[in-house]
């Protein structure tokens, strides 16, 4: 190698080479700036034009900050609509008498509710018209009264007959009709103990596919699947059904609970189309007030 090779050549690095890691994404490249005063006026508005949007964009990010952070209710416009729960008052359960213990008492193997039971129907909601034939007399209701919710006859007779075999004590009852026409019937029928209303009365007249006896204007009646599983009360069966399209002039809901010594019928009625959330609102307080 001669000497003008040798000093054409690279000296070596002083440090040793560094141990390659990813690479790098290239810069692109520089952007000359504007030159002269024409290129200064441009310069001069994009800058005023980008101050403007970086306001902008600051001025939206804290309103919308500001609305995602507020309650639906809050933002006009956005005000969430009655789901169409009814407004009840205050529910409270009547005192039991002194010593009795509760229907779910391990001491009270027969279910008994020892509460009376009339206080224990749910009232009607806050503006509603009530259904003053229900009361019966001295609040107990007639079983003909009750029957005349089946349509066929022979339906009402063999039901009829099968209230008597069981021994019912009495039933209390309560209806009304709300502003949008919804007619409820809430029926407790009382027997001597938990065991005649669940082996003789909820399971065999109320499987899961449909009611036994057909109510009155129900054709096609088939289970609620929708009604939510969490809203079981404990101690409290329920079997919940629908009429299914196509219905007639109404459309029917019905909810039969066994608590304890007490069956308890739900029926709920509406031209067109009878909503689903006041009738499971009604069939849940209805047994909370049974559990």
């Amino acid at each position: 190698m001669t000497e003008q090779q040798q000093t054409a050549l690279p000296a070596p690095p002083e440090h040793p080479p560094a141990v390659p890691g990813p690479p790098v994404p290239e810069q692109p490249p520089a952007v000359p700036g504007p030159s002269g005063p024409r290129g200064r006026r441009v310069l001069r508005a994009v800058l005023r034009w980008t101050a403007a949007v970086v306001v902008f964009a600051a001025v939206g990010a804290g309103a919308a900050y500001g609305i995602t952070g507020m309650e639906r209710t809050d933002v006009p416009g956005l005000a969430t609509a009655s789901d169409g729960r009814w407004e009840y008052p205050p529910l409270t359960k009547p005192p039991l008498p002194s010593g009795s213990p509760g229907p779910q008492a391990e001491s009270n193997p027969a279910g008994t509710h020892h509460a009376d039971l009339r206080a224990l129907l749910l009232p009607a909601p806050r503006g509603a018209r009530e259904d003053k034939a229900l009361r019966g007399a001295d609040g107990w209701l007639e079983t003909e009264v009750f029957l005349k919710e089946y349509a066929a006859k022979e339906d009402r007779d063999q039901f009829r007959q099968q209230l008597v075999d069981g021994g019912l004590r009495h039933i209390a009852a309560r209806g009304w009709t709300t502003a949008d026409g919804t007619r409820t019937r809430v029926y407790l029928l009382q027997f001597d103990t938990a065991a005649v209303v669940e082996d003789t009365f909820f399971r065999p007249l109320f499987p899961f596919s449909a009611p036994s006896h057909p109510v009155r204007g129900a054709a096609v009646v088939g289970p609620d699947e929708t009604f939510p599983d969490e809203s079981a009360v404990a101690g409290v069966q329920r079997r919940a059904y629908v009429e299914n399209e196509p219905y007639a002039a109404e459309q029917d809901r019905q909810a039969y609970l066994a608590a304890g010594d007490v069956l308890a019928v739900v029926l709920q009625s509406r031209k067109g189309t009878a909503p689903a959330v006041p009738f499971r609102q009604t069939v849940v307080l209805q047994s909370q007030l049974l559990g």
